[in-house]
């Protein structure tokens, strides 16, 4: 008599059977389904090892936003031939997001707004980094790969996550352009730095390539190079050029110039103070007495990296303390318009020894690091697509691109195709946007590989980097010292890097080493107010803890 329920109750028992059955086929079997169906294990929940590329459990289309804290990154994703490749293969789409202006101010305000794009990317030294970090504003990456993808320790450096753990143990970041004692081991005769001392080749050997490595040398040439080539096609010739002063310095007039000098920093497991070094105040004030001799233009002073771009792509600069790597535009079209007005390498300031520098190579804390933030729209394809780029299969992707339309094998070995590499060496900005290949996005580069699969370099890039090759040196032990902005060692170390940034202009426009003497000693009696002797102290400390950090990655 009463039907009705006893059919109702077996048709939901027949439903629920089949649910069962469908999520134990798919939850069992096959990993590397898309959810499209919707009748699946969530691909988050789907069990890996080590051996088990997460990234091609789920291909579903997925769109992150992306933070790169620099102004000047150009690129878009999804325009160019490998870009479109990477997200055919992984289903992630990448949608940029750059500053228009002041990175710092930039990244404060997303900091202090609790809200963060997918992934960020920027320099390891920048505050912004600590205080994400203690702002509970981004997600432990071991803890992701825990969860989600143990891949992540297989392509990953034991060494470089040990390096980059907090004090709570976890790691929020990875780097790129990253070298560790062990990759010095296995890659040192590779290993090359961007930081150069760079001559525009005509008007250089015009002058009979004088030697530039004593003040006196230095001074004549630029004088020399003035009154030969006033200006460069209608416009003033800037004898000397540098990066731009900021909020902290300039870093030409930093550490590059430090380098070159080949100052130490350290002395007997002591850091040393390089900033009161003699030789380094000899040249700034060797600087000042450039200015002096009118042989600073005032573009130096306000220029920021756009400009200098345009002026580097109109020969403007005889000399410049400069990365090679941040030319190679303007180089290419400096090369193809006159082979002899492209930037050479020489030999540039040096110390009263004359000593070869001791330039920057790549260090175990890279260039850039890489966050995913704690709002990240989904937690598994994140750290699994962050995965797929560190991994040698993602590293292969992002230089060569796809097989067939920018590279393939030839003779045995993966090359790029004669049209795509004639475009690499002659427009790097039109390869970027139609090709994206040669770590266009190098977010995730590891600069290890990047020499054995790069094609021989060619001029006008050859000489640039085959004059750093024997001066490059690891100065791992040095990143990393300053104390966290929040920490009364971090207030204080802000506002002496602030109050040297006042500083170094006012040295260099100095009417008289009289007057750059009263501005330098004021300074240090400003500084060490501000708590200098105690921030000496804190970093002291964090470069022991470095060394040793150091001394257990080569075991």
């Amino acid at each position: 008599m009463n039907k009705k329920p006893k059919l109702k109750n077996l048709l939901m028992l027949m439903i629920a059977t089949v649910l069962v059955f469908t999520t134990a086929c798919s939850s069992g079997g096959n990993k590397n389904a898309n959810k499209e169906e919707g009748n699946e294990a969530p691909a988050e929940q789907v069990k890996l090892t080590q051996d088990d590329k997460g990234w091609e459990v789920d291909k579903t289309p997925i769109t992150f936003d992306w933070y790169i804290n620099f102004s000047w990154f150009p690129n878009k994703w999804g325009v160019d031939a490998t870009s479109k490749y990477i997200t055919e293969k992984t289903g992630v789409n990448v949608n940029f997001i750059v500053p228009a202006g002041n990175e710092a101010e930039k990244m404060n305000t997303m900091i202090a707004s609790g809200s963060l794009p997918d992934f960020i990317t920027l320099g390891w030294y920048e505050e912004a980094v600590k205080k994400m970090i203690e702002g509970d504003l981004v997600l432990p990456l071991n803890e992701l790969a825990d969860q989600y993808d143990p891949y992540f320790y297989k392509v990953t450096d034991p060494a470089k996550l040990s390096w980059y753990k907090q004090e709570d143990g976890n790691v929020y970041g990875y780097p790129n352009s990253s070298s560790s004692p062990k990759d010095y081991e296995k890659f040192g005769d590779n290993i090359t730095s961007t930081q150069t001392f760079l001559v525009r080749k005509d008007m250089y050997e015009a002058l009979g390539s004088p030697d530039m490595r004593t003040p006196e040398g230095f001074l004549k040439t630029l004088e020399a190079a003035k009154k030969m080539y006033p200006d460069v096609n209608g416009q003033p010739l800037i004898p000397l050029g540098m990066y731009d002063f900021n909020d902290t310095g300039n870093a030409s007039l930093q550490h590059y110039i430090q380098n070159f000098l080949a100052i130490p920093y350290d002395k007997d497991g002591q850091l040393y103070d390089r900033n009161t070094d003699p030789e380094y105040v000899k040249w700034l004030k060797t600087v000042r007495q450039a200015n002096e001799n009118g042989l600073l233009a005032k573009d130096i002073f306000i220029d920021k990296r756009p400009q200098m771009e345009e002026k580097i792509a109109q020969g403007r600069y005889f000399a410049m303390l400069y990365s090679r790597s941040d030319l190679a535009n303007q180089q290419n079209a400096l090369f193809a318009n006159d082979p002899n007005s492209i930037y050479i390498a020489v030999d540039g300031p040096a110390n009263a020894n004359l000593d070869q520098p001791t330039l920057a190579g790549p260090s175990i804390s890279g260039w850039t690091v890489t966050l995913i933030s704690k709002n990240v729209k989904d937690k598994a394809r994140a750290i699994r697509f962050l995965d797929y780029l560190i991994s040698e299969e993602g590293q292969h992707d992002t230089f060569f691109g796809k097989q067939g339309v920018t590279w393939d094998n030839i003779d045995g070995k993966d090359q790029f195709l004669p049209e795509a590499l004639n475009l690499l060496n002659t427009d790097r900005g039109a390869f970027d946007k139609q090709l994206g290949a040669s770590h266009t996005f190098w977010m995730m580069m590891d600069t290890n590989l990047t020499p054995i699969w790069s094609p021989p370099a060619v001029e006008p890039f050859k000489q640039l980097e085959d004059w750093t090759r024997g001066k490059a040196k690891s100065l791992s032990e040095f990143d990393q010292l300053n104390p966290t902005g929040t920490s009364e060692e971090g207030i204080m170390n802000t506002k002496i890097d602030q109050e040297f940034g006042k500083v170094l202009p006012k040295l260099v426009l100095a009417k008289s080493d009289a007057e750059f003497d009263k501005i330098w000693n004021e300074f240090l009696k400003k500084r060490e107010s501000l708590g200098f002797s105690k921030v000496q102290a804190y970093k002291q400390k964090q470069y022991e803890i470095n060394v040793a950090k150091l001394a257990e990655a080569t075991k």
